[in-house]
């Protein structure tokens, strides 16, 4: 649980930051460019609408907006040439009480669409350590929350 932990945090730190990545970057490539990612933020937001450890939590939420801002925050975070219109991590989160269960589920849930999309491990990682800084931002503190059993594969 702690490397699934770690990995969301680096999901969730990078939302928050610049929104321009360096142009050297080859992990914008390596992620099938926009239409790569475009099918992998698909692919997450099916698996994480099916999950019952975090559905609740986009209940209410527009999905057609987060789509949006999940593929201009992950193509910046690779390096590719868009621009993130979107809130800061904190900013997003501050209304909403997300525990590190829940987090590490959302950093579970990306690990799986990325497997999904065949994303190679090596471009996943490295994404994952550009996202794990957003945990401080977007998980709150307080009691813990009893985690629900790990959500099979589906096919």
């Amino acid at each position: 649980m702690r490397i699934a932990t770690v990995l969301l945090a680096c999901l969730l730190s990078v939302a928050g930051c610049a929104s321009t990545a360096p142009r050297t970057d080859t992990l914008y490539a390596e992620l099938g460019e926009r239409s790569g990612i475009e099918a992998l933020v698909e692919t997450l937001l099916f698996r994480v609408s099916e999950d019952p450890r975090i559905a609740h939590h986009f209940a209410d939420v527009d999905i057609i907006h987060l789509n949006d801002r999940l593929v201009e925050f992950l193509c910046v975070q690779s390096g590719g040439p868009c621009t993130y219109r979107g809130k800061a991590m904190a900013e997003a989160h501050k209304h909403v009480t997300v525990g590190e269960a829940d987090f590490n589920a959302l950093v579970e849930d990306l690990m799986w669409a990325m497997d999904e999309r065949g994303v190679p491990r090596t471009a996943q990682n490295r994404l994952l350590r550009r996202l794990a800084a957003m945990q401080r931002d977007v998980v709150r503190r307080g009691p813990p929350q009893a985690e629900a059993p790990l959500l099979p594969p589906s096919r």
